[in-house]
């Protein structure tokens, strides 16, 4: 779906109503920005978690290891604590 979105002179732009609800910003929020070869993609903060987990685990696959938690045991074991 393509919507087109207008931006003040003072740079700001108002995601209509329905797009807002779908998203779950009906009381406002954040929104994040990535700039693309192909465009500009806005991401809801979920949808940028999501996506950045699934970027993480391309590279951990299911290791153990590689959990947060067991990083900051690693971290804690080295440090002495």
């Amino acid at each position: 779906m393509t919507v087109q979105v207008n931006i003040t002179p003072n740079g700001r732009m108002s995601l209509p109503a329905d797009i807002r609800k779908r998203l779950g910003l009906n009381g406002g929020g954040a929104v994040y920005l990535d700039e693309t070869d192909d465009g500009v993609v806005l991401r809801t903060a979920a949808q940028a978690v999501a996506r950045a987990q699934a970027l993480a685990k391309q590279y951990t696959g299911d290791n153990p290891d590689s959990l947060v938690e067991a990083f900051l045991a690693r971290r804690r074991e080295d440090s002495g604590e």
